[in-house]
């Protein structure tokens, strides 16, 4: 596959933090009944780290999540950020994106990072977001978490650090 390589004789492997980036004009995540991250427009992040993941996963994801201009100018064209709209974004952990279904039908999740370095890299991604000036609320890593959205477009963006897709 394109830009995967192999790690084991046995397992080809992509390391690659993945994200899906949806524009929305509100969401909310929700654990054991209390709303732990609430948001009104903006992007919602559902974020999945994989084993090996580094600085430089986490660089792409944060550059092309604060930069992606999928929101609509006066001329309605997607041509703004977040930013430039003054969005908010809520990120939520999400490790079944690293589900892997190509041998049967039930989702293996043996490429997703272990706990403590996911929500590590997890953490980073939402100081990051914070730092460049966003408003950012978030779910509970390791939750088990119950997420709004109303999906603007819809609009829906996969990102994938590797550049796997």
């Amino acid at each position: 596959k394109t830009g995967c390589f192999q790690i084991s004789v046995s397992y080809p492997h992509c390391e690659s933090m993945r994200a899906v980036i949806q524009r929305v004009t509100e969401s909310s995540v929700t654990v054991d009944g209390e709303i732990t991250g609430e948001i009104k427009t903006g992007l919602l992040v559902l974020l999945g780290v994989e084993k090996g993941d580094s600085e430089t996963d986490l660089d792409y994801i944060f550059n092309k999540t604060v930069g992606l201009r999928i929101f609509e100018d006066d001329a309605e064209k997607m041509n703004l950020s977040v930013a430039d709209i003054g969005g908010e974004v809520l990120v939520v952990s999400q490790f079944t994106l690293l589900g892997d279904v190509r041998r049967g039908k039930r989702p293996g999740f043996s490429a997703a990072a272990d706990p403590p370095i996911a929500e590590q890299l997890y953490e980073q991604l939402v100081s990051r977001i914070r730092e460049s000036g966003l408003t950012v609320a978030t779910g509970r890593f390791g939750a088990d978490m119950k997420v709004r959205l109303l999906n603007d477009g819809p609009v829906t963006i996969l990102l994938d650090s590797r550049k796997g897709f």
